[in-house]
This record gives structure tokens, C-alpha cells and sequence, in this order.
């Protein structure tokens, strides 16, 4: 058996359940952005020295299988990967375990400081693109499991604080501005 089938040399593919829609479906670059984030991660994870972040980088890059495997069903009642709350729940809690570390800035960032930081910040603007692309997909019509959104919005946050972990540890300020400057929230 061979990867390259030519099935999809007009343009098309398949989704799960059999369908076969265009390449350039919504459907299609929804799940492919999610693809692309996991490369992304994976490309971090390669050059992460942070033990810690590196081994939940891995196991994201794993369970986002299972996003794309639920954002590439159209049909609801053949879903059979579904995304959990307690997979969001994860995320939500690792965003909250990493909020309560002394140091963790308070700031936007600039990307660019730390290598491996600025890796990660890669990751967030493409899942934060998938996020979209998921968006665009429901409000189309096209069925969208809600915990999928949720994961992928969940995962954006946490991939920003992983680039500020890295940042701490390694002693650089990625911060977008300094402290006296003009008034600023952290939601801007």
C-alpha cells in the first residue's frame, strides 16, 4: 500500500464517513490548520530544554488526533472521536497551574527573545487560526462540536504561557512594554 493513492489528484478528498469534498472546503483547511498547529508544537517540543512543557507538548500534539479527527466528521452521529470537557478541562488547568508561577509577566510579548519561546508563539498564531477556521466552519452551517472550538481556544492560552515559561527560565523579558509606561490591561 502506498500514502500516494491519486485519489485526491483533482482536488478533492475525503472526510471521514467517505465524503468527498474539494480541497480548499472550509471543512478541509479547518482540520488542516489543526495538522499544521501539530507540526508547529512538534517543532518546538524538538527544541524545548523545559522538561516539563516538552512532555505536555506531546501529549497535546496527541490528543489534537482527536480534534481533527472531530472537526474532519461532518455528520454528528458518526462522530466517534470526540473531544472531552475533561480534555479541556486539562488545558484549563494547566493554564491555571502556570498563572500561579512567581514571575509569569503580566504583559503582551514580544516574540523573538528566547528561541524555543518564540517557537511556541508560532504555535499559538496557528492554533489561534485553526480556532478561526473552526468558527467559520459553524457559523457556514457545517455541524462544529463546540468542545472542539473550546479546546483549540483553551490550547492558545496555554501555548502563550508556555513561551513566558520558557522566557522566565531562561532570564530574557520578552515584555511589550515597561513598568511606568502608559496604562494597559492584561487583556489590552
Amino acid at each position: 500500500m502506498s500514502i500516494a493513492t491519486k485519489k485526491g489528484d483533482g482536488g478533492e478528498t475525503s472526510l471521514i464517513g467517505g465524503q468527498r469534498v474539494s480541497k480548499a472546503h472550509l471543512r478541509v483547511e479547518t482540520y488542516g490548520a489543526v495538522d499544521e498547529l501539530g507540526s508547529a508544537m512538534g517543532f518546538a517540543r524538538s527544541i524545548c530544554r523545559h522538561e516539563g512543557v516538552a512532555a505536555a507538548t506531546k501529549e497535546i500534539q496527541k490528543e489534537l488526533f482527536t480534534v481533527s479527527a472531530a472537526l474532519a466528521t461532518p455528520d454528528e452521529d458518526k462522530k466517534t472521536n470526540r473531544v472531552t470537557k475533561e480534555m479541556v478541562d486539562a488545558l484549563t488547568k494547566q493554564v491555571d497551574d502556570i498563572e500561579t508561577i512567581e514571575g509569569i509577566m503580566g504583559d503582551w510579548a514580544i516574540p523573538g527573545e528566547d528561541t524555543v519561546a518564540a517557537a511556541y508563539d508560532v504555535a499559538r498564531t496557528i492554533c489561534r487560526r485553526a480556532e478561526r477556521a473552526a468558527v467559520r466552519l459553524g457559523e457556514s452551517g457545517e455541524s462544529v462540536d463546540p468542545l472542539a472550538i473550546a479546546y483549540i481556544n483553551r490550547l492558545s492560552d496555554l501555548l502563550w504561557l508556555f513561551g513566558r515559561v520558557i522566557e522566565l527560565e531562561s532570564g530574557v523579558d520578552g515584555r511589550l512594554r515597561t513598568e511606568g509606561g502608559p496604562g494597559w490591561s492584561k487583556a489590552w
